[in-house]
């Protein structure tokens, strides 16, 4: 069995024990005298069965289950006191409230027991599991692939003072990716390649860290490898020297390795309870538009139907989450042959391509209404960087290659660019657009979400949705 593995059983072990040893103490609140007839109750057993799993459906959702060697234990309990103290109030408003109890100050005290038995159960477990991970990692049992990324002065340094550690720090070099060819081979690790090659041989070496060491007059180059790197996601660890800091404009936090600091970029956009609270509110979002605002569907489509020949809705097709094409659903606001030549063209101010109709909805953003459609099966979000057609992409990423990044989320109705730019009727308009889209993606929270959906209805409230 896998440490991760048996991390995530003796949790449900300890909510086991934790709720057990709780229902014993209910019982004496009862007055029934402790012992196995005490246990001979059916609620006994489905607690036992049913109270882990739920906790354990609870610590997938807003804990960290990835990876035990990774993980630190100070966070982590850290962690489990507030994750315990949610829990438990959940339980008790959803299971206790109907309990025997002698007066009010019982409620208390179950509440404080409940809350002290499965945090320190499950603290200890977890802290003499992670103790024994790190043991593990520190003499050299556990190692991670590792790549280097540079050929100069620091990343041989880095390299001697990793593998020379008593303690270990879990890497296991497998290569390194040179940058340039004035420098002299590391002859201690093979060479896989140069910046070109960094994908390729990440895929095929299988590497889950990377390791940047630049030389000072490398630093220029450091915005194309974090390009390539993103592209994995959270598949990779990525961690650089300490003097690279200052060219970074992403999330860092530090990653003190026994005595070798080093950088560790935050690749994951949002906590994973966030990312669930945001798919919640598009799902409740869009149901509520749908269904609310059928009305205005039902007219808006009616308008559409007289203002012009041809379909009521309008597909085209878009690239969302992780490349991943999908048909944007709109109501039709321009003629039918608006690109009869085939070739992709942006939406201009006073387009002669537009009807009357499709500019009244173009300015109040109803041609839209259907994008709520894309938002319940997953497509976009209510907030994101506006899909763009791989067409237009292919000429952004010529000019601005950190675009790609844009694609590590889904796609939105709104985004801070339509907010703080508007829309974008050529490419120098969509490189402009970009600078906001990026200082999203950097910020992405759930109360940005909030601030960009009150602007985009003062946008609309004001007719200037074109």
């Amino acid at each position: 069995m896998s440490a991760t593995r048996t991390y995530q059983l003796f949790d449900y072990l300890a909510a086991m024990l934790a709720w057990a040893l709780f229902f014993l103490y209910r019982k004496w609140l009862e007055g029934i005298p402790l012992g196995w007839s005490s246990l001979n109750d059916l609620n006994f057993y489905y607690g036992i069965l049913i109270i882990p799993i739920g906790w354990h459906l609870f610590y997938a959702l807003f804990d960290d289950y990835k990876d035990v060697y990774r993980m630190s234990r100070l966070a982590t309990i850290s962690r489990t006191f507030f994750l315990t103290f949610f829990g438990v109030v959940f339980v008790f408003f959803t299971l206790m409230l109907d309990d025997v109890v002698r007066d009010y100050r019982t409620y208390y005290t179950s509440f404080a027991v409940l809350f002290g038995l499965h945090f320190l159960l499950t603290a200890t477990v977890r802290t003499l599991l992670l103790t024994r991970a790190h043991h593990r990692l520190q003499a050299g049992l556990v190692s991670f692939p590792t790549l280097l990324v540079g050929d100069g002065q620091r990343a041989a340094e880095l390299y001697q003072e990793l593998v020379s550690m008593k303690k270990k720090p879990g890497y296991r070099f497998v290569g390194y990716v040179g940058l340039t060819d004035g420098h002299a081979p590391l002859g201690f690790l093979p060479h896989l390649g140069s910046l070109p090659d960094l994908s390729k041989v990440i895929e095929e070496h299988k590497i889950e860290d990377v390791l940047i060491a630049m030389e000072p007059e490398e630093h220029f180059k450091l915005t194309d490898t974090l390009d390539r790197l993103f592209d994995f996601g959270e598949k990779i660890h990525i961690k650089i020297i300490p003097d690279l800091y200052d060219n970074l404009l992403g999330n860092v936090r530090m990653s003190e390795v026994y005595g070798a600091v080093l950088l560790q970029i935050r690749q994951e956009l949002m906590p994973k309870w966030e990312r669930l609270v945001k798919r919640m509110m598009d799902v409740a979002a869009s149901l509520g538009v749908l269904i609310g605002l059928s009305w205005l569907y039902a007219y808006v489509a009616l308008r559409v139907r007289f203002s012009s020949s041809g379909p009521i809705f309008y597909k085209q097709e878009r690239v969302g989450l992780n490349g991943k094409p999908f048909q944007l659903i709109k109501f039709r606001s321009m003629r039918t042959d608006a690109e009869s030549d085939g070739r992709p063209q942006l939406s201009q101010d006073d387009d002669p391509r537009v009807t009357r109709w499709g500019a009244t909805m173009r300015k109040y953003r109803l041609d839209e209404l259907p994008n709520f459609w894309n938002v319940l099966v997953g497509d976009m979000s209510l907030v994101g960087p506006r899909p763009e057609r791989q067409f237009f992409i292919n000429q952004i990423v010529e000019k601005a290659p950190h675009y790609r990044h844009l694609l590590k989320v889904r796609p939105g109705i709104t985004s801070w660019g339509q907010v703080k730019y508007g829309y974008a009727s050529n490419l120098n308009e969509m490189l402009q657009r970009l600078r906001f889209d990026v200082l999203y993606i950097e910020n992405m929270s759930l109360a940005l979400d909030i601030k960009i959906m009150f602007y985009t209805v003062m946008v609309l409230v004001r007719g200037e949705g074109k």
